[in-house]
């Protein structure tokens, strides 16, 4: 098979992808569990083809070779005879060494007992997972790394199209090419915050907070009242920072959903000052006054990823900003699994405060494997979804819309960044690149270096006013008119 291009995608689903959970920071049989970089959790939900002849191809493939839809496989009493084997490749590194892949697996071959799953935990999986896609023997089922959504037929089987499919799962669209379903999460992500109810219960919080002042007061009490850190950077690890922080951007901060993928392009300032705690202006801001005054580690350059997931079970940290995937993590870091809470981001808008969800890497089928594989991957993956409960034992989001969940996020709406204009879906990478700003799209470094300035004394306005010279100077290159 040709090489074709595979690149960064558009801004809808770098968002959600922002949200990921996490395999090992060190190899595939350590017990340790750091997020790849969050560009390469999903594909832009509205790009397009570059001809409808090829989705088509693949789907008229699949039709005639007899393997079904997701939608035509009823578990527990189609395919149950079916033998074979196939491969499973993933980033979830941790639950590949502490049993818990091979335990779903076992649970799995209780009804498909002649489904052999031979699964593969990578290390660098964002990387690996692209260098391996277009050599096709890569495996039967893998976790979608970062491609072109044009290029989804080519390396993928369709489930269905996003209609059909809308039924059975959430976000759907994620994974989409000319109205085609190409992947399915296997968990979800909602952003907000990480925060320790016995260290808020100690410093007098008896509130969360919803605006940035608010979160301000209540550091500063952690401060003054606990030996706790009152805001963790997770600075050192890298992609706890562009990729989380980065993550409220749009709906949540913004209250408009259009906002993200349509609008930010397209506006002249859109790093400025509202003056009412909202936008990507008060976003950062949060971050800055919290290194100003010094309401977060002694040392930002030292901490610690993994180390940190029992500080804050014990009460050692009030509060960190990551994706509800992490929740589980600190709930078994430690003995206080109770204290572990989650807050809505402290940004309102209008009286109200939103939260966004999407997927974490989803679920694909080797477009090249056999007819009796890609059928039983068919299965293996609905029953992993619908029947496993992997995703609500991560603490995720519903990714099924019939399997039970304990997921609770409680005073908020739940909202989606809608996607991309028609034509447009490329344009946030091409700001991000010329810019070299990459907003959303892992840019760590970028995010690191309010900590450094603030921590420096550089006024933060010197910031916005870099960003904001920057992003017109990309604008104008680019030739983007600027609507707002």
């Amino acid at each position: 098979m040709e090489f074709k291009k595979v690149t960064a995608l558009g801004m809808a689903a770098v968002m959600t992808m922002s949200l990921a959970a996490c395999g090992s920071s060190e190899t595939a049989t350590t017990n340790t569990d750091t997020k790849t970089d969050a560009a390469a959790t999903t594909t832009d939900a509205a790009a397009t083809t570059d001809t409808a002849a090829t989705t088509d191809a693949a789907a008229d493939t699949a039709e005639a070779a007899g393997v079904p839809t997701y939608a035509e496989v009823t578990l527990g009493e189609d395919y149950t005879d079916l033998t074979t084997t196939i491969k499973f490749m993933h980033h979830k590194t941790d639950r590949e060494q502490d049993g818990t892949i091979a335990n779903l697996i076992a649970e799995f071959n209780k009804v498909y007992p002649n489904i052999t799953v031979e699964t593969e935990g990578i290390t660098d999986y964002a990387e690996t997972a692209l260098l391996r896609l277009p050599t096709e023997d890569w495996g039967d089922i893998m976790f979608i790394p970062t491609v072109d959504a044009a290029d989804l037929p080519t390396y993928f089987l369709p489930y269905g199209t996003v209609e059909e499919m809308d039924q059975y799962v959430n976000f759907a669209d994620n994974w989409k090419n000319e109205g085609n379903c190409y992947g399915i999460g296997y968990m979800g992500n909602a952003m907000g915050l990480l925060y320790n109810k016995a260290v808020f219960e100690a410093a007098g919080v008896t509130t969360l907070p919803k605006t940035p002042d608010e979160l301000m007061t209540a550091l500063q009490a952690i401060k003054d009242n606990t030996d706790a850190i009152p805001l963790y950077t997770n600075y050192a690890a890298g992609w706890t920072m562009g990729g989380q922080w980065d993550g409220f951007l749009g709906a949540i901060t913004t209250g408009d959903e259009t906002w993200l993928n349509q609008k930010f392009v397209h506006t002249a300032e859109p790093f400025a000052d509202n003056g009412d705690g909202t936008g990507a202006y008060a976003l950062y801001k949060i971050l800055y006054d919290a290194v100003a005054n010094d309401l977060i580690e002694d040392d930002y350059t030292t901490t610690d990823w993994e180390g940190c997931k029992g500080m804050i079970n014990r009460g050692e940290i009030g509060t960190m900003v990551l994706g509800s995937w992490a929740v589980a993590q600190m709930k078994a870091a430690g003995e206080n699994p109770d204290d572990i809470g989650y807050m809505p981001f402290p940004i309102t808008v209008n009286g109200k405060q939103y939260a966004t969800a999407g997927p974490d890497y989803g679920y694909g089928i080797n477009v090249n494997s056999s007819e009796e594989n890609q059928t039983a991957a068919m299965v293996f993956v609905k029953w992993m979804v619908e029947e496993s409960g992997w995703c609500d034992f991560e603490g995720g989001y519903p990714i099924s819309k019939t399997a039970p969940t304990s997921f609770v996020f409680d005073g908020v709406e739940v909202v989606s960044n809608v996607t991309s204009l028609e034509g447009e879906e490329d344009l946030m990478n091409e700001m991000n690149a010329e810019s070299e700003l990459n907003f959303n799209n892992g840019g760590d470094s970028r995010v690191q270096k309010i900590v450094e300035a603030a921590d420096a004394g550089i006024p933060y306005e010197e910031l916005v006013a870099e960003w904001t010279q920057a992003w017109n100077d990309a604008q104008e290159t680019l030739g983007i008119e600027v609507l707002y």
